[in-house]
């Protein structure tokens, strides 16, 4: 603090100095200036003027003096003020460090005072674990001693048991475990069934709210639709024209289109057949054009046939996109788009397999957004379920497997190869989007309307249900019900109990899988039933 005031005092008294200083050298300059005048003034004037020159020197010199002085004294004024406040501000600095030290202080003070609770408190805990351990050291003790009674008396137990009942241990250990086993395993089919039946109501439950909520919210078309290859006339004279001279037109049609023109005793009608959708189309298409253009010769329908299969591929790929960005999914390959767009022109059963594909993509998106799961990833594998059926009717193998290596073939990931191979069962599937896939394709082909059957085709399968149902010991009838969405199966109650009942269920259900196709699901319902009956004479 002294050497604070010191450099204070320093700076003010330079200050002072410099302020003195510099008026009283102003002062000898201007002396010496007028001096110099009046040597020259002297020569040229007389006394007098060199008179009224010197005092107005000494008026000048005393002015001077007057200002040297105020100017001291403002200079002394300012350089208090300056030493005033810096003095103010070191203090308030001072006060504000011991403010912070008191803190600090306090500070510490506390954080003894806890440590030395905290000492306290550990000190506390440590006595009570040693009276408690020592208690604990009692209580073995005295357990290892009842232990040692008890095994004794167990002896003489047992010594006693095997005189009265002429058994020997082993025996009557295997005797009782036997028993024990015989009840235990009726006493786990019962539980088993109970909980089986338990979980499967709650799972049908949360199931049903699941699938009832995709399917209110899903707004995609399923009502029955077929590709018809029928081509209508204006009048039975454009027949001929078609067929040509000697069936050139005809011919050049089924050429360039690869389907086949049935012209029958059918008024006003052709037929298309073959099978291949898309070649049916252009067909068609062709057909349609030829007849209202009314020319008719083998360049012109080259031509037709070229113009529309342009017009079907832009079809195609419109379609393919229409549907990737109908279900919100992008990133797919440009061979796949125009694969999807394919299906199109494809029926399954009666019921379009593009607009079956963009639907169970909608409903397995709407149940895995309800379960939390990864949408996009159950959307992705509901949409390209059914690719393979684009192109099944040009390769060998069944669509699921056509679908596989279209998917592996464009990069697509290997749990979407997964949940195609497993919409229909053929391997097990590795995540629960597939197992959507396969809810949301047996949903959108058993609605009603979405596909047709044939009447022989029901009845066989109907039969097909009841021989396999009635095929395993035990069952007495059996009845298909409910469209083929159930089967009723009774069973001998003296040959049936109510555990084996529940696995025959499930057997009946594995092998109706294996033997049996169906959309949808089958639900299998044994019922045992024992009455006795009495009459009171």
């Amino acid at each position: 603090m002294h050497n604070m005031f010191s450099l204070l005092l320093v700076d003010n008294t330079a200050a002072i100095a410099l302020f003195v200083v510099l008026p009283l050298l102003g002062i000898a300059i201007g002396g010496v200036v007028v001096w110099l005048v009046l040597k020259q003034v002297s020569k040229k004037k007389s006394a007098q003027k060199l008179d009224e020159t010197s005092k107005r020197v000494e008026e000048m010199l005393a002015t001077a003096q007057a200002e040297c002085k105020q100017l001291k004294k403002e200079a002394i004024l300012e350089s208090k003020e300056q030493d005033l406040k810096r003095r103010n501000e070191f203090d308030q600095e001072m006060k504000e460090k011991r403010a912070e030290q008191q803190r600090a202080e306090a500070r510490l003070g506390r954080q003894e005072d806890a440590l030395e609770k905290r000492e306290t408190e550990i000190a506390r805990k440590e006595q009570s674990l040693e009276a408690q351990r020592n208690n604990l050291q009692k209580r073995t003790e005295e357990v290892q001693k009842t232990q040692e009674q008890v095994s004794h008396q167990h002896e003489l137990m047992l010594q006693e048991l095997e005189r009265v009942a002429q058994l020997t241990k082993e025996e009557a250990k295997q005797q009782l475990t036997d028993e024990i086993l015989d009840e235990t395993r009726r006493d786990l089919a019962v539980q088993v069934r109970n909980l089986e039946q338990q979980a499967k109501d709650e799972a049908e439950l949360n199931a049903k709210n699941v699938i009832t909520l995709a399917i209110q919210r899903c707004a995609a078309d399923h009502t029955s639709e077929t590709t018809v290859s029928v081509v209508p006339l204006p009048n039975d004279d454009m027949k001929a024209r078609i067929i040509g001279r000697e069936g050139r037109n005809i011919r050049a049609i089924e050429n360039a289109t690869g389907i086949e023109l049935i012209i029958d005793d059918t008024p006003e009608v052709v037929i298309l057949s073959g099978f291949d959708p898309v070649r049916r189309e252009i067909a068609r298409l062709t057909l349609e054009k030829l007849i209202s253009d009314g020319r008719i010769h083998p360049a012109k329908i080259e031509e037709t046939v070229e113009k529309v299969t342009k017009d079907i591929e832009n079809q195609i790929k419109a379609a393919g996109e229409n549907a990737m960005f109908e279900v919100g999914i992008f990133g797919l390959h440009p061979e796949i788009i125009k694969l999807l767009g394919r299906l199109k022109f494809r029926t399954s059963y009666g019921q379009n397999v593009y607009r079956h594909s963009i639907e169970v993509a909608q409903l397995a998106g709407l149940m895995a957004q309800e379960l939390g799961l990864d949408v996009n990833f159950a959307k992705r594998a509901g949409l390209l379920h059914d690719i393979g059926k684009a192109v099944d009717h040009e390769q060998e193998g069944t669509h699921i497997q056509l679908g596989a290596d279209i998917a592996k073939k464009y990069k697509e990931n290997a749990m979407i190869v997964n949940a195609i191979m497993a919409h229909h069962g053929d391997v097990e599937p590795k995540t629960i989007e597939a197992v959507l896939v396969q809810a949301a394709d047996a949903i959108s082909g058993s609605r009603p309307g979405a596909r047709r059957e044939t009447g022989s085709n029901y009845v066989k399968r109907l039969e097909k249900l009841e021989e396999i149902a009635s095929g395993f010991r035990g069952v007495d009838k059996s009845y298909a019900i409910q469209a083929g969405r159930e089967v009723r199966v009774i069973v001998k109650p003296e040959q049936i109990d109510d555990a084996k009942a529940m696995f025959l269920a499930k057997d009946i259900a594995k092998k109706i899988e294996s033997e049996l196709e169906y959309p949808g699901q089958i639900k299998v319902n044994v019922i045992r039933e024992f009455r006795s009956v009495e009459f009171a004479k």
